[in-house]
């Protein structure tokens, strides 16, 4: 799940980070922590929107407008929580009724996928989202903008983020149209061994206890896993892969039978994304190996026949492609 997240972190086009689990393992946990890892990013001050201002291709229409030259800030990368229970106004935006009301101005009031900009949305218990809600997140996922048209309002802004979603599969199955969204999926289960139970306790509690020390004994820690995030963001684009790995990707999903082209397009992304994170500036088969579970674990079509977990039917097919 953290291997994910990271590169997720380094590569905000993979699709996001599907977490399903045991109640209670620290998947909430995990993506809210992301949050303080993450370097700050460069914006557009005063933009609803976090514009950024090195790319005036994707620009707001405010701060397309105008033609003045922009002052740029340094704000957090917004990781925002989608609850279960929020209207479509508030996923999307609508008129600000304050405004309407005290000026006579129809104005619009930016929704969650406005702050998500730029950003992490993240769901949990996304297997229990409502479908319309799911179809809105389809829809601007697919685009890459919201677009609202509603109580006089026509409104248009950009929207990317990267989709994080938890839950426990015992509750519910998510739709295939939303899980096919997700870059990468991710199984966690409650650890079987004695240290580790051990130690999560230990940490828990001495962070209930004092969390400002908890946070300062790891700071350096955290401070050096952010350094690794930037350099691999930095050494992305010159990241090579080799045709003979793209072919080992494609020849992969051959034998999972996995439906379209998005299991090969993701499957080389992340190994890219993985292989900068590594400091390597090749990817190698290893890289392939490592990120191929969680690529196409969750693309892989149903065989009533066959009861193998999705994870052991994909690492069957890596010892079959690659050799054991």
């Amino acid at each position: 799940m953290k291997l994910a997240l990271l590169i997720a972190a380094v590569d905000q086009t993979i699709g996001g980070v599907l977490v399903f689990g045991d109640r209670g393992t620290g998947k909430s946990t995990a993506v809210r922590a992301l949050a303080a890892l993450l370097p700050p990013m460069r914006v557009i001050a005063g933009c609803p929107y976090a514009c950024a201002p090195e790319k005036p291709a994707g620009l707001c229409d405010v701060c397309r407008g105008g033609g003045k030259r922009h002052r740029a800030a340094l704000v957090p990368v917004p990781v925002v929580d989608l609850p279960l229970g929020a209207t479509e106004d508030r996923v999307v935006g609508a008129l600000d009724i304050e405004r309407a009301l005290a000026q006579g101005v129809k104005a619009f009031e930016p929704g969650l996928l406005a702050r998500a900009h730029r950003g992490f949305l993240y769901i949990d218990e996304v297997n229990l989202l409502e479908d319309h809600i799911v179809d809105l997140l389809l829809d601007v996922a697919a685009s890459g903008e919201n677009v609202v048209e509603r109580e006089g309002l026509s409104i248009r802004h950009p929207a990317r983020f990267v989709l994080v979603g938890s839950g426990n599969p015992e509750e519910g199955e998510l739709r295939p149209q939303l899980l096919d969204r997700f870059g990468l999926s991710v199984e966690v289960a409650t650890p079987t061994d004695l240290p580790t139970r051990v130690e999560v306790v230990r940490r828990r509690d001495a962070f209930e206890r004092d969390p400002a020390g908890f946070a300062a004994a790891w700071a350096p820690e955290e401070a050096k896993l952010r350094r690794r995030i930037v350099a691999a963001r930095r050494r992305l684009d010159d990241t090579t892969v080799p045709d003979a790995v793209i072919e080992q990707a494609a020849r992969l999903c051959l034998s999972l039978g996995t439906d379209g082209l998005r299991g090969e397009l993701t499957l080389v992304r992340a190994a890219r994304a993985f292989a900068a994170f590594e400091g390597e500036r090749v990817v190698a088969a290893p890289h392939l190996r490592r990120v191929a579970p969680p690529a196409l674990r969750h693309r892989l079509r149903r065989n009533v026949l066959d009861e193998t977990v999705a994870t052991t039917r994909v690492e069957r097919a890596i010892a079959e492609v690659f050799g054991a």
